[in-house]
Formats: structure tokens, C-alpha cells, sequence
């Protein structure tokens, strides 16, 4: 029985959910034992209907995943993220103290994975990439991490304005500020504390809003996740009260 689907908006041609941190997207050669998958309870939840995901996070990455209900509804989609004409948001809590505001536009060279991505090409040439970050809040804990007397953590606002694969994880270990928790991109040390004095067990990168144009309707929609009970905890342990309630609603209703 598939664990319990948070939807967060839902109509007749589009579905967007909720995927936990831990969750994969579909099968895959990652973990070839896993039978849970967001694919799986998303078809489920459709009564065995096609599943037409239209874009990806990664496993450890938990928030918003929009599905399509129709090839046609689906293709729109993924012609709108082609387009970059869809804004996504994302939260992330990064090593150190960051600037207030600040961009990055490093190129990536995408770097395919050994085991799922096997049969992707190889050597491709750089894309471009674009982020741009704004800090919401730090913290200062009093506990040594590595050469650093005292641990610092800054909470960021992340708009990825081009797809590519990894891209806030990587841009933001390219400025020295990786986040905590990104066994691939990280720092151990830090890791290593994090594991040891945070709620948050997973990598610290939320999924929090998508804003597109309704392939029907044309209206406008925002479709946010808001804060999931790990992030709740993890903004009361930093002390980040006040942006519980400024930042964290969204629709949402139980499925299955």
C-alpha cells in the first residue's frame, strides 16, 4: 500500500504533489530494490491512469512535481518549462553566510550519473546556467565545525532560471555555500554536523513553489507546497520563527 499522496492542486487536466525527501521519481537503476516510487503513487491515486511527469527532482529533494493528465496537457508543459517561461522557487540551507542578494551564471557540463544515466551521452559541451539567490535569514550556532569555532547557516530563496541537472546544488557549491546535507556536492564536515544537531536528515533543498500558465485555461496558477513538518522543525530550531507564517502556507488537501 503506497504511502499517503499530498496533493496540492488538482483539476482535470494537471496534478501537483508533494514528493518527500527520499522518494525516487520513477524506477530506476538507482536503487533497483525500490518498489515505492512518486510515479507509482501518483498512478494509484489515478486509478491506474498514464502518469505524464513533466519534470524531475531529485531523490533527496522534496516539494512540488506537477503531472499532466493528458499527452497533450503534458506536452504544453514541458514546452513551458523548455521556454522558461515557468517560475520555480526553491529553499535551501547553505554553508556559512551568504550575501543579501546575489547571482550565479557558471555553465555546467552535465555529469551523468554512473549507474541511471548509463546510456546519456557522454562528454556533452557546457550549458548555460542560471540562478539567481536571495538571502531570507542566518543563524550562528555556538558548536565548532572543522577549522571554524562557531557553525553559520544561511536560509536562501533559489530561482533557477534554466534546468539543468543539479544545477542549485552545483552552483552553489561553485560559490562555496554548499548545502547541508548533499552527500555529492557538500561538505562532509559540515554534514557530519548537520546530522548530528539538525532535524533534518536529508538534504536541506525544497521544491517550494512552480507558477505556470494553465494549458486550458491559460490562467495563471502558483502552486505551492509550502513547508513540510522536517523544514517546520528545522525553522523553529534555527530560531526562524517569523517566516513560519510569512512564507510557509499553500493548498493542500490528503489523497491517498
Amino acid at each position: 500500500m503506497a504511502e499517503r499522496l499530498r496533493i496540492l492542486y488538482e483539476d482535470n487536466w494537471l496534478l501537483a504533489v508533494d514528493k518527500p525527501a527520499g522518494l525516487l521519481m520513477h524506477p530506476s537503476w538507482i536503487d533497483r530494490s525500490a518498489t515505492d516510487t512518486l510515479a507509482g503513487r501518483v498512478k494509484q491515486y489515478l486509478d491506474g491512469a498514464a502518469v505524464h511527469t513533466v519534470h524531475r527532482l531529485d531523490r533527496p529533494t522534496s516539494g512540488v512535481v506537477l503531472i499532466g493528465k493528458t499527452t497533450a496537457v503534458a506536452r504544453d508543459l514541458a514546452n513551458q518549462f523548455a521556454n522558461r517561461s515557468i517560475e520555480k522557487l526553491y529553499w535551501a540551507l547553505a554553508r556559512g553566510f551568504t550575501a543579501e542578494h546575489f547571482d550565479c551564471t557558471r555553465a555546467l557540463v552535465e555529469e551523468p550519473d554512473a549507474v541511471s544515466d548509463r546510456k546519456v551521452q557522454q562528454n556533452k559541451t557546457a550549458q548555460s546556467a542560471e540562478t539567481r539567490f536571495d538571502r531570507l535569514a542566518i543563524a550562528e550556532i555556538g558548536q565548532a565545525v572543522s577549522r571554524y569555532p562557531k557553525t553559520r547557516v544561511s536560509l536562501l530563496e533559489c530561482r533557477p532560471d534554466t534546468g539543468r541537472k543539479h544545477q542549485i546544488r552545483r552552483h552553489l557549491k561553485t560559490l562555496r555555500h554548499p548545502i547541508l546535507g548533499d552527500t555529492r556536492y557538500g561538505d562532509r564536515h559540515h554534514n557530519h554536523w548537520a546530522q548530528q544537531h539538525l532535524v533534518m536528515a536529508s538534504l536541506a533543498l525544497r521544491a517550494m513553489s512552480l507558477t505556470v500558465e494553465h494549458p486550458v485555461s491559460g490562467e495563471r496558477l502558483c502552486l505551492s507546497a509550502g513547508l513540510n513538518d522536517d523544514w517546520t522543525l528545522l525553522l523553529q530550531q534555527l530560531g526562524w520563527y517569523g517566516l513560519l507564517t510569512t512564507r510557509s502556507t499553500g493548498k493542500s488537501s490528503d489523497g491517498v
